[in-house]
């Protein structure tokens, strides 16, 4: 009741993969959220946090992510302290929804999107077939992301590689090995 923006989750649930998943991400989140605020920010550091979760909060909930981006797109009009608490609980109840396969998806083919020109037929074949393997229950989400991390490796994607979608979490917890 005192901190309704803490991420919580009665216990006995963390044992569905999808609920675990989405409860680590939100404490990873709020961490990088307080990391940001010890550094005293401005608009533009409150910018580009949201860039760096953008992606990630489309996994949860696009009208979230829609309505954030404009929130930030008009921060100037706000004082800094209300666009930071606006900013913040919106942030966290469109992350409070899980993330869905559908979603992932979405969130992966728009991933690729930024290596239309630079992929070989084959490396976006094998990119569609994982998403749609991922998709249809039969790999888990660590799988697609592997790959588009090796693409943002090869390719050296700047926009993507600050993107925390791509590791939202330390790898060694093996989470999404069990989404």
């Amino acid at each position: 009741d005192h901190f309704p923006l803490l991420p919580v989750e009665e216990d006995g649930r963390l044992h569905d993969p999808r609920l675990r998943e989405n409860f680590i991400e939100r404490l990873f989140v709020m961490h990088n959220w307080r990391e940001l605020e010890r550094c005293e920010p401005d608009l533009g550091a409150l910018v580009e946090f949201h860039t760096r979760h953008k992606l990630l909060l489309m996994a949860h909930d696009v009208p979230a992510y829609r309505e954030l981006g404009k929130l930030v797109a008009h921060g100037k009009e706000l004082s800094f302290d209300e666009l930071k608490a606006r900013y913040i609980a919106g942030l966290m109840a469109g992350l409070k929804k899980k993330a869905t396969p559908a979603r992932n998806a979405n969130v992966l083919m728009h991933m690729l999107g930024h290596f239309k020109k630079r992929l070989s037929t084959d490396e976006k074949q094998e990119m569609l077939e994982l998403v749609a393997d991922y998709k249809a229950g039969m790999v888990p989400l660590i799988v697609p992301v592997t790959l588009i991390n090796h693409f943002v490796r090869k390719y050296d994607e700047p926009y993507l590689k600050q993107q925390y979608y791509l590791r939202p979490h330390p790898l060694h917890l093996q989470i999404r090995s069990q989404v």
